[in-house]
């Protein structure tokens, strides 16, 4: 059964991994925190802009490849990284890779993933970056950068916009723990959610259950079980201790240590990223974490202009949250923005069918970016800058 075969947009493949995933892992997809104001502001940033069609041009030979840390890609969009996603389908990161390797687009695998790096890298060697949580125990994050070097890999991503556990407020109201445990009393009182979709129930229970941290596994004693390493994972990353929360000198460390291109997640606020890129730092993804970090934080697409007129063009400057068409790429882009990342339309799409759901709409946004850019004139996506937005005063 293929959930997402006539599906004409993202949303639809949502709504698809919707009616697929009982309704309390839904939420830990679609949630925010807070009164998730966040989500709301993240689409509407996008929506405010207005792009500037230009007829009576020749588009007949247009391309959306794009460059990136050296890698010609398909198109300006990659796969930002996605957590837990092995709880929403067995194997999801895995068959996210998979999906984005045929695509030609990066994929950042998840520091909470339920594959190991090692293993995503076998199957997507061009393709795949690193996300690194920085944990308590040092140690630990130091033999993640050279597990990551050792396979390959080219661009490590350090996220740093959860130094503490925000207030998730879906998952205090469908009383899920985090990390994720499907207790006898939650599945009790989940009863009807779980038999009225026996698909996922089927292939999760199927697949062993509850999938461990795999990248946090080789640091706790053997026979650790899933819910040991999750509560493991979230202790060291997310639960200050007497190393105290990541500071700048955890980001000096890791420029020390990490030889390929090194990329910040997270930051919002020019001062941090012109301080980033003078320590020597690669990228940025300018990222208020799809609306999961700070609720009241200003939109991804609303931070771009500023911080890319502060850093100019000392770091590849890239997006994401909010992103849900490719015209919202296109306008990242005019923007300023070198590259652009989403997580949340992919999983629809793996939780939804698997890695044809993942390639449906890998397919969907590169088919969009490509109509946008020929209804605004536009052959490469050099073209793409402030000029093709309605109200621009660029000649």
């Amino acid at each position: 059964m293929q959930r997402t075969k006539n599906a004409v947009n993202v949303d639809e493949v949502r709504l698809a991994a919707r009616r697929y995933l009982p309704g309390f892992l839904y939420d830990f997809i679609e949630g925010g925190v807070d009164g998730e104001e966040g989500l709301v502001r993240n689409e509407a940033a996008f929506a405010r802009h207005s792009l500037l069609p230009r007829y009576l041009v020749d588009v007949s030979r247009r391309s959306t490849a794009t460059e990136l840390f050296g890698r010609r890609h398909a198109m300006p969009f990659g796969i930002s990284p996605t957590g837990p996603a092995a709880l929403f389908r067995p194997d999801a990161d895995l068959l996210i890779a998979r999906a984005a390797a045929a695509a030609n687009v990066p994929f950042i695998l998840s520091g909470a993933s339920g594959t190991t790096l090692e293993d995503i890298h076998a199957v997507a060697p061009d393709h795949s970056w690193f996300q690194l949580y920085t944990a308590r125990d040092r140690h630990i994050s130091h033999d993640q950068i050279r597990r990551a070097a050792d396979t390959g890999m080219d661009v490590l991503v350090v996220t740093v916009d959860t130094p503490v556990t925000p207030k998730r407020e879906r998952h205090l109201r469908n009383r899920i723990s985090v990390p994720f445990r499907l207790t006898p009393g939650i599945a009790l009182r989940m009863t009807r959610e779980v038999l009225t979709h026996p698909a996922w129930f089927a292939r999760f229970f199927a697949s062993g259950g509850m999938p461990p941290m795999a990248n946090w596994t080789p640091y706790m004693p053997a026979g650790a079980s899933a819910a040991q390493s999750a509560a493991f994972f979230f202790d060291q990353a997310f639960v200050p201790g007497d190393a105290g929360t990541p500071d700048w000198r955890d980001l000096e460390t890791y420029r020390r240590l990490w030889k390929g291109k090194l990329v910040v997640k997270g930051f919002l606020h020019p001062d941090d990223a012109v301080r980033a890129a003078d320590m020597g730092c690669d990228g940025l993804i300018v990222s208020n974490h799809g609306g999961k970090a700070l609720d009241r934080a200003p939109a991804s697409l609303a931070a771009l202009p500023t911080i890319r007129q502060a850093v100019g063009n000392r770091m590849t400057l890239m997006l994401d949250s909010g992103v849900r068409r490719g015209s919202d790429v296109v306008i990242a882009l005019c923007l300023g923005a070198d590259f652009v990342f989403a997580g949340r339309p992919t999983l629809y799409g793996v939780a939804a069918d698997g890695q044809a759901g993942a390639k449906k709409v890998l397919r969907i946004i590169a088919e969009e970016i490509d109509l946008v850019m020929a209804m605004i004139g536009c052959n490469t996506v050099a073209e793409l800058n402030a000029a093709c937005l309605a109200g621009s005063t660029t000649p």
